[in-house]
């Protein structure tokens, strides 16, 4: 049976005409589907039941089935979700600490290709990029297990949208963006561009058409502020380089200081968070409107990093707030079930040799520079 979340309202009206259906019933399944959340064509009641029957018999409303579910001590939900082929991905509620709301992190990829270092995704491979549908199925998942579909928009506990989860949204644009206009239709899910942001670790050259397209938040993940430490820690950067992706970071559309675009950066101890590393930061981002968010380093099994002492980053923040920069250190939240940033990942799997052998060399090149004596051993990838 073909799927019907994931279609455009204008696929959904074909999709009706070709059924000899009139224009007007595309848009009352809209309504079924992305207000009211209908998991079953039975509960249409604005459509007759030989209708309901003969789309049941032809179309699916399946969203991506829940096969784990875990509760964090803070609040924090992380679901584990299961595809038609049965690839799997994870995504996360993360709760407000005060005010009822929250957000959803999503994924757009199964696995991710991008081998940040520090990252646990990234130690799984890539499978596929998910559809429109899968994207747009896992708002409506959340919103089934949250009990969201009865409530007004002032009462949702699932308000903003964050492309954070597994996989690189950037390298799917073309189904994230689709999924992103279903998922703004004020008639539909109506989740405003306000809410959504997507996170990427660079991907110079579609930054400015996801902004020209979507207007969307716009957060990138930097973790450095040289090329040769972000080429080992973010792959991806021997591809973009700093200097090309701040380029494309100051001529994002709808950048400026009531929206700027956010810099993720993850407190690695020892690696980027000197003294010199916050005032090489200050200077880079300076003609660019921005907000810094300092991530503390979330650890996994095999994990290659320390995260940095608590005074560190605090004294690393100050040094930003001084300068000017809306510097936030983002609190760990979900880490007790793996739900933390950076620690998402679908299935269990060793560090892969390569990776070891390049967090190895990166560590006794930083212990070079400060003079120290070289660390014994390897990194630890058993789980």
């Amino acid at each position: 049976m073909k799927p019907l979340i994931g279609l455009s309202f204008d696929e959904l009206a074909a999709e009706a005409e070709r059924a000899g259906l009139p224009r007007f019933r595309a848009r009352q399944l809209w309504h079924w589907i992305y207000v009211r959340g209908a998991r079953d064509f039975a509960r249409m009641s604005s459509l007759s039941k030989e209708l309901r029957s003969r789309l049941a018999e032809n179309y699916s409303l399946e969203r991506p089935e829940v096969k784990t579910q875990q509760a964090s001590d803070d609040g924090t939900r992380k679901w584990l979700l299961d595809m038609d082929d049965h690839a799997q991905v994870e995504m996360v509620h993360i709760p407000e600490v005060a005010g009822g709301r929250g957000a959803l992190c999503m994924s757009s990829q199964v696995g991710c290709t991008l081998t940040c270092a520090f990252c646990h995704t990234g130690t799984q491979r890539w499978a596929r990029n998910l559809t429109a549908g899968e994207i747009v199925g896992q708002v409506m998942a959340a919103r089934d297990a949250l009990e969201e579909w009865r409530k007004s928009s002032q009462n949702r506990v699932l308000n903003n949208l964050v492309f954070m989860g597994m996989g690189e949204p950037l390298f799917n644009y073309d189904e994230v963006a689709k999924a992103v206009r279903i998922i703004m239709d004020p008639d539909g899910i109506a989740i405003s561009k306000r809410r959504i942001t997507l996170s990427t670790s660079g991907v110079a050259p579609l930054m400015k058409r996801c902004g020209e397209e979507l207007n969307v938040n716009l957060a990138v993940s930097l973790h450095a502020v040289n090329d040769a430490l972000r080429d080992k820690i973010v792959p991806l950067n021997r591809k973009y380089p700093i200097r090309e992706l701040l380029e494309a970071c100051r001529s994002y559309p709808g950048a400026s200081n009531a929206r700027r675009i956010t810099f993720e950066y993850v407190m690695l101890k020892g690696v980027n968070d000197s003294d010199a590393d916050a005032r090489a930061l200050i200077k880079m981002l300076r003609p660019i409107p921005s907000k810094i968010n300092l991530i503390p380093f979330n650890p996994w099994p095999g994990a290659p990093f320390e995260c940095s002492k608590p005074e560190r980053i605090a004294r690393f923040g100050a040094m930003l707030n001084e300068a000017g920069y809306v510097s936030p250190i983002r609190r760990t939240r979900g880490a007790d079930i793996m739900a933390a940033c950076g620690q998402l990942k679908s299935a269990s799997m060793r560090l892969p040799a390569a990776a070891r052998a390049a967090m190895d060399a990166l560590r006794r090149e930083k212990e070079a520079a400060q003079g120290l004596a070289p660390a014994q051993g390897t990194v630890n990838s058993s789980h």
